[in-house]
């Protein structure tokens, strides 16, 4: 990171930026770095404004493990392992995870949107097909992998990933 300091009554010139003159009142020590809205950059190359946004600065990788993140031997175990049935319980589109009642009974299981399969958006009662894979850290839950959709759920509208709207 380059850093511009400006001098009582001078003016530098780093990386084809120029300056204007500073006043003695705002001079800083050479230890700290100037402040953004001490460097008078020209029009073009002012910051963008952006939009507030309440999680900024709190947002922390998540540690689902996406078709992307998944590491191959993970990717290999799934895929080694047993095909079960379930029914959709809910899945939002815009979020990009849901989950899925196993027809075997027991607690639902994560899916996330990279994870499915086929044309469709899954909606709540369509019937799918999917491989368990766990979620790190601890490996204690399970997340839904290779989901395919077998059944569309009877008087519903489903929604093709390109937008296409079709009632079933």
């Amino acid at each position: 990171m380059q850093y511009i300091l400006f001098g009582q009554g001078g003016s530098s010139q780093a990386s084809g930026m120029s300056s204007e003159p500073t006043s003695s009142s705002s001079q800083q020590s050479p230890a700290s770095p100037p402040s953004p809205s001490s460097l008078h950059l020209p029009e073009s190359r002012r910051p963008r404004e952006r939009s507030p946004s309440p999680m900024r600065g709190y947002l922390i990788p998540s540690p689902l493990p996406t078709r992307r993140t998944r590491t191959f031997s993970a990717t290999v175990r799934a895929s080694e392992g047993p095909i079960y049935k379930g029914v959709c319980k809910c899945f939002c589109r815009s979020k990009g995870h849901g989950f899925i009642t196993p027809a075997d009974g027991g607690p639902d299981i994560f899916v996330h949107i990279s994870d499915i399969e086929g044309e469709y958006v899954p909606v709540a009662g369509d019937e799918v097909t999917y491989k368990m894979c766990t979620i790190p850290p601890k490996n204690e839950k399970l997340q839904a992998v290779e989901v395919v959709i077998t059944h569309l759920a009877p008087g519903t509208k489903h929604e093709t990933w390109s937008g296409h709207i079709i009632s079933s």
